[in-house]
């Protein structure tokens, strides 16, 4: 189950892999909380990859369910990152945090 790759990475301070709206990224987990919707999210910080933005690094909200192939991967987490907030307007309840 990918929300339990997701608490792992937030507790072991490691990176995940994974792939979302059809590209792949590297991110640092910061978050875990519940949308509107009651459905799970994650706050991360994107090292690299793609976006559908166009912003490869950055702040993202990412839907559990809209997640692919995640990967816990053996690259230490630098979380917190400068601008680390729990307060995110697409968290409604955060369960997991730093």
């Amino acid at each position: 189950m990918f929300l339990e790759t997701a608490v792992r990475a937030l507790q072991e301070a490691k990176c995940l892999n994974l792939s979302y709206d059809g590209y792949e990224r590297l991110v640092e987990v910061h978050l875990i909380g519940r949308d509107k919707n009651d459905q799970p999210i994650m706050l991360v910080w994107q090292i690299s990859g793609g976006s559908a933005t166009g912003e490869r690094v950055g702040w993202k909200a990412l839907r559990l369910q809209d997640a692919r192939n995640a990967e816990l991967i053996e690259i230490a987490s630098q979380a917190p990152r400068s601008g680390y907030s729990r307060q995110n307007n697409a968290i409604k309840t955060v369960t997991h945090y730093l």
